[in-house]
C-alpha cells in the first residue's frame, strides 16, 4: 500500500480508505447503497488491514449515527491498528441545536460519535458542511479545545468553497488554532470541478484531498454504456438524484476512453478511473466503497500500477470540459496562461 502525508501534516495516510455509507444502511438515500451490519463490516475491516489500507471514513449523518456504530464494533479490539475520520455539521435532528458547527454542537457531536465509535480519540474529524451562522472564530476555538482534551487528533472540511476555507485557515494564523490539513471533495472523471478553485487552494495552504464519490456516484462501474438503460440493481435508480448530476454525452464519452484503456492495461473500468485519480495532484486518499468482499477487492486492485502518460492524456481529454470563468482566460489565451503555471504533481 502507498501511504501519504495528509497535506501539510506529518499524518500518512493510505492512497485507499474505505467509506462506510454502507454501514447500517437505512433511509432512501443510505439504504440503497446497502446494508452492511456487524459481521459483514468485520469481514470488510479485515480485507482492508490486511492490504494496508487503515484510513476508514464515516459521518454522524451516515443512516442516523449507525455507520459509526458499525465502524466501531467491527474495530474493537484492534483500534490502535486504524485511523478514524468522521464528519459533522449536517442535520441530526429537527432541534434548533441539531445542525451547524457551533460550540454546542460541536461539543455535543464529538461527544457522540467517541460514544458510537466506542473509542475515546478522533484522528480526524471534519466538517460536513460550512455553517455561515456560526462565526468562524467560535468554530475554531471549539476545535482547538477538543484537540487540546486529546479528543481530536487532525482537523478538516468537506464540501466547502475557497473562500470559506481561506477564511479559516486565516483566522486559525491569527490565532495559533489547528489549520484544516483535509478537505473532503468530490472528484472523479465525470466531475473534475475540484481542479478549478480547489486543488490550487490545496496545493498553497497544504490541504490533502479526501476524494468521495471516486466513481461519479456508481456511473463510471463499466456497466452504464452508450445507448443501454441503466442496468438492473444500479444504485442510480433510487439515488441519481441526491449526487451531481453528469451530462449523458459526457458521460459516455469518458467511459469509452476508460474502456479503451482498461482493454490496453488489462484491468477494469473501475481500477483504471481510481488509478488515475491516484495520480492527481494534492490527492492524500481515495475513499473506496463496497457493498461486499468481492467489489472491496475489485477496488484494491486499482493500486500497485500506474497509467502511462498517453493513457492519462486519453482520459484527460475525454473528461476535459470548458473551464468556467474566470478561469477560461487562463486555459485560452497565451498572456493568460503564462501566469498560471501547472501544479506540480
Amino acid at each position: 500500500m502507498d501511504y501519504r502525508f495528509l497535506g501539510r501534516s506529518g499524518l500518512k495516510v493510505p492512497v485507499l480508505s474505505l467509506g462506510t455509507g454502507t454501514f447500517g444502511g437505512t433511509g432512501p438515500l443510505f439504504g440503497a447503497w446497502g446494508n452492511t451490519d456487524v459481521e459483514e463490516a468485520r469481514r470488510l475491516v479485515d480485507i482492508c488491514l490486511e492490504a494496508g489500507v487503515t484510513l476508514f471514513d464515516t459521518a454522524d449523518v451516515y443512516s442516523s449515527g449507525a455507520a459509526e456504530e458499525v465502524l466501531g464494533a467491527a474495530l474493537k479490539g484492534r483500534r490502535d491498528e486504524a485511523l478514524i475520520s468522521t464528519k459533522t455539521s449536517l442535520p441530526m435532528g429537527d432541534g434548533p441545536n441539531d445542525a451547524g458547527s457551533s460550540r454546542f454542537r460541536l461539543i455535543r457531536a464529538v461527544e457522540d460519535a467517541l460514544r458510537r465509535l466506542g473509542t475515546d480519540y478522533i484522528d480526524l474529524l471534519q466538517l460536513h458542511a460550512f455553517d455561515a451562522a456560526t462565526p468562524v472564530e467560535e468554530v475554531l476555538s471549539t476545535l482547538d479545545m477538543l484537540v487540546r482534551a486529546g479528543k481530536v487528533r487532525y482537523v478538516g472540511v468537506s464540501n466547502f468553497s475557497g473562500w470559506q476555507i481561506m477564511k479559516a485557515l486565516s483566522v486559525a494564523d491569527r490565532y495559533g488554532w489547528p489549520r484544516y490539513v483535509a478537505n473532503q471533495v468530490y472528484y472523479s472523471l465525470v466531475g473534475r470541478d475540484y481542479e478549478w478553485d480547489l486543488m490550487p487552494l490545496g496545493a498553497d495552504q497544504g490541504l490533502g484531498a479526501l476524494v468521495w464519490s471516486p466513481l461519479g456516484w456508481g456511473r463510471l462501474t463499466g456497466k452504464i454504456r452508450r445507448g443501454m438503460p441503466l442496468p438492473e440493481g444500479s444504485r442510480l435508480h433510487d439515488t441519481a438524484s441526491y449526487g451531481p448530476p453528469v451530462e449523458d454525452d459526457h458521460l459516455y464519452r469518458v467511459v469509452e476512453a476508460l474502456e479503451a484503456v482498461a482493454t490496453e492495461v488489462g484491468k477494469t473500468v473501475p481500477q483504471v478511473a481510481l488509478n488515475w485519480l491516484a495520480q492527481r495532484p494534492t490527492v492524500s486518499s481515495i475513499i473506496i466503497g463496497a457493498r461486499n468482499e468481492d467489489q472491496l477487492r475489485q477496488n484494491l486492485g486499482a493500486i500497485g500500477w500506474a497509467l502511462s502518460p498517453e493513457q492519462i492524456a486519453k482520459l484527460d481529454n475525454a473528461s476535459a470540459v470548458a473551464a468556467p470563468y474566470p478561469h477560461f482566460p487562463y486555459r485560452r489565451q497565451e498572456g493568460f496562461a503564462r501566469l498560471s503555471p501547472p501544479i506540480a504533481g
